[in-house]
Parts: C-alpha cells; structure tokens; sequence
C-alpha cells in the first residue's frame, strides 16, 4: 500500500537532514506506528507522504503510485489528518463535509449514508449545521476526521491523531482504523500515546533523529530488546 525507498530531507539553510535515507512499507490490513521523539523527522516524513513536502531523494509510493510524478491520483488514494488541522472557519460544518465529498467525487448516495454514519459515531449531529469557527478544538478534530473518511481512503495517515479527543471519540477511532484494515485498507499513525500503539499497532517504527533505529512488530521488537513495554522499549533506544 506505501512504500517509501531512500527517503532524504535536508533543509538548504540549515544543512541539516531532518529524515536521513529512510525506507519502510505498509502493507494493507495493517495499522503502522510511526514513533519518535520531538524533532525526529516524523511530521516531515509524513509531509512528504502526503505531497506536502519534496523530497531531496528517494522515492515514495502509494498503492504503486508515484507520488512526485502521478501527484493528484497519488493524492486521490490517501486521506490526511495533520496534528493541527486548518479549517474553514466560516463554513457550517455541513457544508465543509459536502466540500470534501465533492473533492473525492463521492456520489450522493454514499456521502449521505457516510456523513450520517460518523456523525452519528463522532456525536456531532448537533453541531453540524454551526459554523466551523464555533467549535472546540475536539468538535473540530472530529469535524476534520469526517472529512477525511467519507471517501474511504485506502491509505488513511494520521499525525497525533487523538488530541483533543474525548475518551469516548479516541475509542470509536481505534475502532474504525482497524474496521478499515479488516476490509484490506492501510492505516499509518504517529503519536506519542505509546499505550495506544502498543495495543493498536500490527506494526511500529521508530525514528529518531531522522534515522529509523527500530522497525517490526511488538514481538520482534521485544526479542530484540527484552519482554518490555513499548514506552521503556522506545526510551531505551532512543536514549542511546
């Protein structure tokens, strides 16, 4: 499903490669952990992945698409959450919902049913029709995440996706990202929730300065450092 072969950013300025020669895939049905610390080079990884970003080298694709030269159906295959969503905040929350249904050309039979369903799920039936601008930054995030499921992604990446989540919505997302796995789509996550993706995860990485030092499934990173948690796993390594 992704992908990713030598993947380099060096910022010019700087001189600096905030992700160093990097590789990885995700295969469907999965869920994938992407862990580090601050300033490990997560959040640009991700930028490039989604086509934010240019890579300086390697190369990245989604569901063997290329997503620097094939870039709008690269795009057309994943739905992104970034840790701080940007809205439009003087749109109902409706009308932001139908604006991303129109972007994927969902046909108006299922983005009726979708809206319905994670409305229903994400409890913000009420809340729709106010402008996005009223909202918490919970009611938002969940607003985003609506948004990026009605046209069901085969890719859906995540950054920091359950802040600002009450207990109750973080827990009908876990459920959803494994429902989608279950019907053979892929999910790729990062959070610092290491609890969550301890549990969560069919299989993690993790980064730290721009380099992945560990990669595989909890088992296999538990042979390799010890029966232990994911958080002293994590802390060990990248510690060291």
């Amino acid at each position: 499903m992704l992908k990713v072969n030598s993947l380099t950013k060096t910022y010019a300025k700087v001189s600096v490669k905030a992700v160093d020669d990097i590789s990885f895939s995700v295969k469907k049905g999965e869920i994938f952990g992407f862990l580090g610390p601050n300033g490990a080079g997560k959040t640009t990884t991700i930028k490039m992945i989604v086509g934010l970003l240019k890579p300086t080298n390697g190369k990245i694709l989604v569901n063997n698409i290329d997503n620097q030269t094939d870039i709008i159906n690269a795009k057309q295959q994943i739905s992104y959450i970034p840790d701080k969503p940007e809205l439009f905040d003087k749109l109902k929350g409706i009308t932001y919902l139908k604006f991303m249904a129109d972007v994927y050309k969902v046909n108006s039979k299922d983005r009726k049913e979708r809206i319905s369903r994670y409305l229903e799920i994400f409890e913000m039936k009420d809340a729709v029709n106010d402008v996005i601008g009223s909202y918490s930054h919970g009611m938002k995030q969940k607003i985003a995440l609506i948004g990026a499921l009605i046209h069901e992604p085969d890719l859906f990446i995540l950054d920091e996706p359950m802040v600002g989540l009450d207990p109750k919505a973080a827990f009908n997302l876990k459920q959803i990202m494994r429902e989608m796995c279950d019907r053979g789509k892929s999910v790729f996550f990062s959070t610092h929730v290491l609890e969550v993706a301890e549990k969560l995860c069919d299989r993690i990485a993790i980064i730290s300065k721009g380099q992945i030092i560990a990669e595989g499934t909890m088992q296999e990173l538990r042979a390799l450092e010890g029966e232990k948690s994911l958080e002293k796993i994590f802390l060990e390594l990248t510690e060291k």
